[in-house]
């Protein structure tokens, strides 16, 4: 028998014994409770951290209790490794270029000073979040629930620097291009496109995050803000952006971040999906902050469950909780005050009439009418995109 074999027969043979469909694949919740670095990179407390160089920070269950993640607990999640350590403020300027009638080199002084400065609050999302959810093991980072959070970023409308710069007549695509870079010439730069088409007023190219210049490593000076896009439209570091009237294959945009283009986004680990699409539109999904997997709780206590939701910007309509493993389900309250794109914040007091263990879960429910699925009820790819699957915490009555 070849070894190829050995272990495709060990493998189909292990998913026998304990009942799992691998030919299928499956879902389930994303793990929980990894350890927190005992080192802690600038700008940032300890984090849960899979890689140094780029560096991959996920934050931790709790930071998700509050509807605005801070600049110290915010993930950090760059591509390519050639990151520069430092940045001339008074030389930096971001370049306009392409099918524009005039080519712009705008520093941050005109920046802040020349164009009205505008602020959305929005959450940022990996596309990967909650990747360890999937089995097989999808390819890429295996992030838990935080590779994501929720800020106030400031800056200005991406739309006023290009009448500024006046687009020509045939002008369709935007690319950028920020000043990280690959380790090997082989590896293409994390250069990503959009349709002028996808552009409002809410696409902003920020220097601030929640009142205070962008952290080094969420991509200071300059990030472009989405709302309602995974992260991997969000190019940190930003430094040009080139206009163009047929669009430009791209690693970023062709090979990765991309799903199967059917109607459930899903393919199967032997039967891969020939046709996908990029991934754009976050879908709507929650987690509990408060309390944490594995946490023990006083038996007729008050306890108040807290945590986040949110979507692409649609808006979430009701939170649901259930205690009883989703037999039944009650409202939780809603607090939005910070517009459609940010975290919707929502609270739940109940008193543990049971001793032993339980389990919490909450569901997101947008105003569309779509909420969260069970995970088991969530479809494999094989990027590990898009999870969302309804959120559930496991703890101890005593």
């Amino acid at each position: 028998m070849q070894r190829r074999e050995f272990f495709k027969t060990s493998i189909v043979a292990s998913a026998a014994i304990i009942g799992t469909n691998l030919s299928a694949g499956q879902t389930h919740q994303p793990k929980d409770g990894q350890k927190m670095s005992d080192m802690a990179f600038p700008e940032k407390r300890p984090m849960i951290t899979y890689s140094d160089r780029p560096p991959l920070l996920e934050s931790p269950r709790s930071v998700f209790a509050k509807g605005i993640t801070s600049n110290d607990d915010f993930f950090v999640r760059w591509h390519l490794p050639d990151i520069p350590t430092k940045i001339d403020l008074e030389s930096f300027t971001i370049k306009i270029d392409g099918l524009v009638e005039k080519e712009l080199n705008i520093t941050l002084k005109e920046l802040r000073n020349d164009f009205e400065q505008v602020e959305v609050t929005a959450v940022l999302q990996c596309g990967g979040n909650s990747r360890s959810a999937f089995t097989p093991m999808a390819g890429g980072i295996q992030w838990g629930s935080g590779a994501m959070g929720c800020a106030k970023w400031k800056g200005v409308r991406l739309s006023d620097l290009l009448n500024k710069a006046r687009l020509k007549k045939d002008a369709h695509w935007i690319g950028f291009n920020g000043k990280d870079k690959a380790a090997y010439y082989e590896t293409p730069n994390f250069v990503r496109e959009l349709e002028l088409e996808e552009l409002d007023d809410h696409v902003i190219v920020a220097y601030e995050m929640n009142g205070e210049d962008l952290p080094y490593l969420n991509g200071f000076p300059l990030r472009l803000v989405i709302p309602g896009y995974y992260s991997d439209s969000w190019v940190k570091m930003l430094s040009n952006i080139t206009v163009t009237n047929e669009y430009k294959s791209l690693f970023f945009m062709d090979v990765a971040y991309r799903v199967p283009d059917n109607a459930t986004e899903s393919e199967s680990p032997e039967h891969k999906a020939k046709k996908t699409k990029p991934i754009t539109n976050m879908n709507v999904k929650s987690i509990i902050g408060y309390p944490e997997n594995g946490m023990k709780l006083y038996h007729n206590a008050h306890l108040v469950i807290r945590g986040v939701a949110f979507d692409d910007g649609h808006g979430i309509h009701q939170v649901m909780i259930s205690t009883n493993e989703g037999k039944t389900w009650s409202e939780a309250l809603l607090k939005q005050e910070d517009g459609r794109y940010a975290f919707t914040e929502f609270r739940f007091t109940y008193k543990p009439t049971k001793y032993g263990k339980m389990s919490i879960m909450a569901k997101a429910i947008n105003r569309l009418g779509d909420e969260q699925p069970l995970s088991k009820d969530i479809l494999w790819n094989h990027g590990g995109y898009k999870y969302n699957g309804i959120d559930v915490v496991e703890v101890e009555v005593v």
